[in-house]
């Protein structure tokens, strides 16, 4: 669980970075897209380690906060992005 937390967790940061070297607007979007997938993921295998008992709820929620955070923000950034808002 933690390899894919770290990789998961580490791909969103990778994602942001290649979408502002995006050639295309639409390029940009879909690393965003990618990025906002592997946030999605990070929440799982954040959950599941807090669920499994693997990790406390006081160690995973301030990381599970921040996940959803940036979840919201890259939602809103894509959202924005298509002219749906």
């Amino acid at each position: 669980m933690g390899d894919q937390l770290l990789r998961s967790a580490t791909s969103i940061g990778a994602n942001i970075i290649e979408a502002q070297a995006a050639s295309s607007r639409k390029d940009f979007r879909n690393f965003l897209n990618h990025a906002l997938k592997s946030a999605n993921e990070t929440k799982f295998w954040l959950g599941l380690l807090r669920d499994s008992g693997k990790k406390t709820g006081e160690e995973i929620n301030p990381l599970m906060k921040e996940a959803k955070e940036l979840a919201n923000i890259l939602a809103s950034s894509i959202l924005t992005l298509k002219g749906k808002v």
